[in-house]
């Protein structure tokens, strides 16, 4: 079961984009190669707040797939976690807001 199933199976929210996809590549490549598609994708989609929300998400639940296997990959997914979130709070006004907090709440 991919990580966007589990998302689904325990949440009910359907993902949408292929950011779960993009970061399982990247992590065959190490942990540059996760920073780099984190890099990418906020980079293209922080402007879209539904497609922001679901990389915060997706980073959030790839932290709990992480820090039980690989401590290390979990930190940068922490990190990288932390750093969207903190974009979205103090960027994301009104609905935009909103969506985001109802969404990842």
């Amino acid at each position: 079961m991919t990580l966007a199933q589990r998302i689904e199976s325990e949440t009910g929210y359907k993902c949408f984009t292929t950011f779960d996809f993009d970061f399982t590549i990247a992590e065959l490549f190490g942990e540059s190669a996760i920073r780099d598609a984190y890099e990418r994708l906020f980079n293209a989609f922080k402007g879209d707040t539904k497609s922001l929300t679901e990389l915060v998400l997706i980073l959030n639940w790839k932290i709990w797939a992480w820090y039980e296997v690989n401590e290390a990959v979990a930190r940068v997914y922490d990190e990288l976690w932390r750093k969207a979130d903190e974009w979205a709070c103090e960027n994301l006004k009104g609905e935009d807001a909103e969506y985001y907090y109802r969404t990842l709440d």
